[in-house]
């Protein structure tokens, strides 16, 4: 198992850490929308922050050697429902592979930001030569 952190995303705000990379995969911690270079929450709709979010996603999995073409499963948090249209419009952009996801609304997220995401992706950079044959030989 190996701690993955990055000042090119928020730092941890409690006891965890942006992302474990254990049995060949890189498990991302939820992400919001907080600017790493000011600490801020600085977009105030659900496209800004989602977008924020996938920022700080990006440069989470790419500390550990991955990438968002890695997804392969998303955990998203929205505040409100109502919220679903535009954020998807932002995610697709960024998830083109499609991964699996769980979607939620929640009555609160830290900061009182509008959306979360986390992230399991593939510890490998796309194309690379690793595959799960190899991650199978992993013991984190």
């Amino acid at each position: 198992m190996k701690k993955i952190e990055t000042n090119k995303a928020p730092a941890a705000i409690g006891p965890y850490t942006q992302a474990i990379i254990s049995g060949g995969f890189v498990f991302t911690s939820g992400q919001i929308p907080v600017d790493p270079g000011t600490g801020k929450v600085s977009a105030t709709d659900i496209e800004g922050q989602t977008e924020q979010v996938i920022k700080n996603l990006k440069a989470v999995l790419e500390a550990a050697g991955s990438s968002l073409d890695n997804a392969v499963k998303t955990v998203c948090f929205l505040d409100n429902m109502d919220n679903f249209a535009a954020f998807n419009a932002v995610y697709g952009r960024y998830f083109t592979g499609k991964p699996a996801r769980s979607c939620v609304e929640v009555s609160r997220l830290p900061k009182g930001v509008m959306v979360e995401i986390e992230v399991v992706a593939e510890a490998r950079p796309k194309g690379s030569a690793l595959g799960m044959e190899a991650a199978k030989g992993c013991r984190g």
